[in-house]
């Protein structure tokens, strides 16, 4: 298959025979002593405990510890194998439940703070969860009141955690636990409107995370900082997990805000900062970056959605540090192709890089399953080792994502190259039909990120009776009261593509809606257009 789009899988690595309980044990084994996690939240934040937040921390022996507590206090309420939903944000309870669950055999169903009484309610009913784990308050929201309008389950709110759980004193052997039992519930993030819940097992999460951070060069015994949120695997799978393989310290910010973020990278001297792409361009635009100490800054991880090349290019010249992308689905635990901070500028900024070990990845024709030649688009799928159990509760959506043969269906466009490269070219939903034409957004989303006056841009299509649809784009401005000209945005495009591809219709936003992991939620856009609440650019 030489000539063809397909890069057999690299068995130089073991897949690793690992639940997430034997990953911490392993830790404390030979690090016991060894900072884990610290909390950063913003000033003033009342910790579970009552008293104020100030970066409380973790080493690996006192983390296993009240994960071990944390388990033996579940078995008091549910069995292993029965699903609890934990909806709260970045907290160091979340990280203890999630041990202590793996520790007990349950399966953890994780939701977004920003769900709303009905979604909360889809979740824990689709899932069929025992119990709901949340937070009192989150962001100006009573998350104790949403959750009784949503659900008669068993509720446990963290503000008890000290009275509940840490006061709970249990012993004895916990239940066995194996490297392909189900570990979690993932929802898919939502960009089409319809979540589906991903179950994913130990030993795609514990091997991923191996392989995703040790092509970040993370050191040994390090220090990642992130915001990324945990509800998703990027916070609980390559940032719990991947820190703890390398017996690094993870900085868990509870939320996204620059300052915060910015501050926490440079008191515990970061080496690895991981934000999505809208973080990255708000770290970059804040008015006093240059006063941050950032000198132990080696690396940025990104990733969630299309990363432009000039934002590549900002970041490693603003940060002094050097760039790794990774590319994923949640399905697939999450990574699939990563980039390395020793690939070329051009590499790093123009591709989603090279397959991590242990995985098949193919760029196939959508309509026939056929590998297509090297350089040709196609629809990426991939097959290994990490691929979900199933859609939970759903087998024909599972058999319409993972074939016969093991390959699943990404649901993204890509071009493979001869050494392994994968560029990714939009989603197939993404795909722009104009007068017969194929249009993809990723491309002219690109070229409108260089624009000076747009700080961010999405690109989809709308109905149109003369042509089936018209390219339209939605721009957050640079500068909000100086939104550039759809004239001068018009002009900005057609020097770079071809008349069909320069969109039509310009609309305007203070923000573009985003999912937990950071994709776009184009879906949303459309509803906004089609309600006439964005103002058209003039």
């Amino acid at each position: 298959m030489a000539d063809l789009a397909y890069w057999p899988a690299d068995t130089s690595q073991p897949v690793l025979e690992l639940t997430t309980g034997d990953l911490l044990r392993q830790a404390v084994a030979d690090a016991g002593e060894q900072t884990a996690l610290i909390e950063v939240a913003p000033p003033g934040t009342p910790s579970p405990a009552g008293a104020d937040r100030t970066d409380r921390r973790w080493t690996y022996r006192e983390l296993l510890a009240e994960a071990e507590q944390c388990a033996h206090w579940l078995l008091t309420r549910f069995a292993p194998g029965e699903r609890i939903t934990v909806w709260a944000p970045n907290i160091p309870e979340w990280i203890v439940l999630q041990y202590g669950a793996a520790l007990a055999g349950l399966v953890i169903v994780t939701a977004n703070p920003a769900l709303r009484a009905a979604e909360l309610r889809y979740v824990l009913e689709q899932s069929r969860s025992s119990a709901l784990f949340h937070t009192a308050e989150f962001r100006g929201s009573d998350m104790t009141a949403i959750a009784e309008q949503a659900t008669e389950l068993p509720t446990f709110c963290f503000a008890d955690w000290q009275n509940t759980v840490r006061a709970h004193r249990g012993e004895g052997a916990l239940p066995p636990v194996a490297p392909g039992d189900a570990a979690q519930i993932q929802y898919t993030s939502g960009t089409t409107g319809f979540p589906k819940g991903a179950l994913l097992h130990h030993r795609g999460l514990v091997t991923n995370a191996r392989f995703m951070i040790d092509r970040t060069q993370l050191p040994h015994r390090g220090v990642l900082a992130s915001a990324m949120p945990l509800f998703h695997t990027a916070g609980c799978a390559m940032g719990v997990l991947g820190t703890a393989h390398q017996r690094a310290s993870y900085v868990l910010c509870q939320l996204f805000d620059p300052t915060l973020v910015l501050t926490a990278v440079a008191r515990h001297r970061a080496n690895l900062l991981a934000g999505v792409p809208t973080m990255l361009i708000a770290m970059l635009g804040h008015p006093d970056l240059d006063r941050f100490d950032l000198t132990h800054l080696s690396c940025v991880l990104s990733g969630g959605s299309p990363i432009p090349p000039e934002l590549v290019r900002q970041v490693e010249d603003r940060f002094d540090a050097r760039f790794t992308a990774v590319y994923g689905q949640t399905e697939l635990s999450p990574v699939i192709t990563q980039t390395s901070p020793d690939d070329t500028p051009e590499d790093k900024a123009t591709t989603a890089g090279r397959p991590l070990p242990r995985l098949e990845v193919a760029v196939r024709d959508p309509l026939t399953a056929e590998v297509v030649p090297v350089g040709r688009q196609g629809e990426i799928c991939a097959r290994g080792y990490q691929a979900m159990l199933g859609y939970f509760d759903m087998p024909t959506r599972t058999t319409e994502t993972v074939d016969s043969d093991g390959w699943l269906r990404t649901g993204d466009l890509g071009v493979l190259d001869d050494r392994g490269y994968l560029t990714v070219t939009g989603r197939l939903k993404d795909m722009i039909i104009r007068g017969g034409e194929n249009i993809y957004a990723a491309e002219i989303e690109q070229v409108l990120f260089t624009h000076p006056g747009v700080r961010e841009a999405t690109v989809l299509g709308l109905p149109d009776p003369t042509w089936g649809e018209v390219v339209a784009a939605v721009v957050v401005s640079a500068q909000p009261d100086q939104p550039p000209s759809a004239e001068a945005l018009h002009e900005h495009c057609r020097a770079h593509l071809a008349p069909h591809k320069t969109p039509a219709r310009w609309f305007r936003a203070t923000d573009l809606p985003l999912t937990g992991s950071g994709k776009i939620q184009k879906f949303r856009l459309r509803e906004q257009v089609d309600r006439a609440e964005l103002p058209e650019l003039p």
